[in-house]
Formats: structure tokens, sequence, C-alpha cells
């Protein structure tokens, strides 16, 4: 047996259960070790709310909902390559693990701005409504 089929047969999930279980210690650990998912987490409750309140559509539910979840994920990719540069770098400075770093995080900056303007084109309209 090579290195690829022994890496690939012990490394596997054999069950589905199992992926979905450590997909789920993921999510928590993302949740309890970055800050930002967090709060991310709670502007979109307050998106939610907002969304409750003025009545959104199916079609601005699902734009809401879905650069939510781009960011969300964003942030759980971020904190992959973070994760894994500091194990690579060994924590020692590196420009390269700087460059990495900085383009994950763009990524998140990205999708935040995105979600956004999402946000924008959608609650605008129905506050100006709202108010006159």
């Amino acid at each position: 047996m090579d290195f690829k089929d022994k890496f690939s047969n012990e490394w596997k999930n054999r069950k589905f259960y199992h992926s979905v279980k450590h997909a789920c210690e993921g999510i928590i650990t993302v949740f309890k070790e970055e800050r930002n998912f967090r709060f991310e987490l709670i502007c979109l409750s307050l998106v939610v709310i907002a969304g409750l309140i003025f009545h959104l559509s199916s079609f601005e539910w699902l734009w809401v909902l879905a650069s939510s979840a781009v960011v969300l994920i964003a942030e759980s990719a971020n904190t992959s390559i973070e994760n894994l540069t500091d194990l690579a770098s060994g924590l020692k400075p590196n420009p390269f693990a700087k460059k990495a770093k900085d383009i994950a995080a763009g990524m998140v900056l990205i999708s935040a701005i995105f979600s956004v303007i999402v946000a924008l084109i959608i609650f605008i309209p129905k506050i100006i409504k709202f108010i006159n």
C-alpha cells in the first residue's frame, strides 16, 4: 500500500454522520475562537429581525441570507487559512505567511462589503417608505 492509499483510508470519514459531526465541531470552534464570527452572527441576527419587521419577500430573504452565508463562509475560510499559515510558519514572521493572511482577510472584507450593499439595496427603500 503506498502513501496515498494509506493516507486516504486512514483520514477519510467512513460514515456520513462522522463528516457532519466534524463539520459541526468546526463551526463550534470558529464560533468559540473568532470574535469576528460572533460579531457577524450578531449582525445577521439584527438583519433577520429587521427583515421580519419589514416583511421581506422570499426573493429579498434569499439575497440577505445568501450574502450573510458568504460572509460566514469567508470568515471560516479565513480562520482555516490563518491556522494553517501559523502552523506552516511556526508562528515566525514570514512575508509569504503575511501575504496569505492578508489575502484571506481581504476575502472576508469583500464579502462583508457585498453583504452591506445587499442590505442597503433591500432596506433603504423600506426604511424610506416607513418614514414617509
